[in-house]
């Protein structure tokens, strides 16, 4: 059963991804889809939870969605840059492999933002690059997404009605080909909860205590990793100090700036003195890369 949905979503999140492309063929990719699927055990529960490798193939498609929306920077030293910082980050965190491995992209927007796929795709604008200071305060912003992904918050904004939707389609048709019409549902609410997870993402944004744990977990990853903890708290505090300013982004979409400020006032977890020389080298490499 989770191998068959698998499938499903990996022919979908290919769909997504050159949609733009040709519409011409879906009667032949319902059939090819309809002959994948009649291979796996119809008798799994629906309830189960969405598999890792499921997620992978969402995260593919909420990301070809994102970039339907923003523009990838051209800037190739500034991504391998955040990459870089990121790929630290995640070995540090407590999630530190997924299915299809962790991705980080530059959007080339003013915008102040950051977006979690889930599976680990990570977008970050060039917009809240610049809002950073240092490389300390680019690696908290990334610790936060990275312990999105680790949570598993974007899959968790998908309808549940949704998934036990798809379960229950797949399990009962297991046994023969599937329909025009069934297809036409199956790729209904693949599309639907793409659009909760964007929603989410983009427009309404996570919880509060997402957003709070999100914050509380990367303290602790910056601290194992080598980068200092308390750049988060000057992050945010910079952040407050543009206000309304930034014009939408992450204001729009997270919990206000002072209250995250609260939130993680006293849980910054204790760590020795970062060497002189690693602040240095920090500082070239910022300076080099963001312009």
């Amino acid at each position: 059963m989770k191998r068959k949905l698998g499938m499903f979503f990996a022919l979908l999140s290919g769909l997504a991804l050159f949609a733009s492309c040709d519409t011409t063929g879906f009667g032949n990719i319902s059939q090819h889809i309809g002959t994948a699927m009649t291979v796996a055990d119809a008798t799994s529960s629906a309830s189960r939870p969405i598999s890792e490798e499921e997620e992978y193939y969402v995260g593919r498609a909420v990301s070809a969605k994102i970039l339907g929306s923003y523009r990838l920077s051209t800037d190739a030293y500034l991504t391998r840059y955040v990459s870089l910082i990121g790929k630290t980050v995640t070995l540090s965190s407590d999630k530190p492999f997924t299915f299809g491995g962790y991705h980080f992209a530059v959007l080339d927007a003013e915008e102040i933002n950051a977006f979690a796929a889930p599976g680990g795709t990570i977008f970050i604008t060039s917009g809240m690059i610049r809002t950073t200071s240092n490389e300390d305060e680019l690696a908290a912003v990334l610790a936060h997404e990275v312990a999105h992904v680790g949570k598993r918050d974007g899959i968790a904004a998908i309808k549940s009605a949704r998934w036990t939707q798809a379960l229950t389609l797949i399990g009962t048709t297991a046994a023969k080909n599937y329909t025009s019409s069934e297809i036409s549902q199956l790729v209904g609410i693949f599309e639907g909860s793409i659009d909760d997870i964007f929603k989410t993402l983009v427009v309404n944004g996570y919880s509060r205590s997402q957003e709070y744990a999100a914050d509380e977990t990367a303290l602790i990853t910056l601290a194992k990793c080598g980068y200092d903890p308390k750049a988060l708290n000057s992050f945010l505090k910079r952040l407050e100090q543009r206000g309304k300013s930034s014009g939408g982004g992450i204001t729009q979409t997270h919990p206000g700036t002072a209250e995250r400020i609260d939130n993680i006032s006293g849980k910054t977890p204790a760590t020795g003195p970062i060497h002189p020389r690693a602040i240095e080298v920090r500082a070239i490499r910022f300076k080099q890369n963001v312009r």
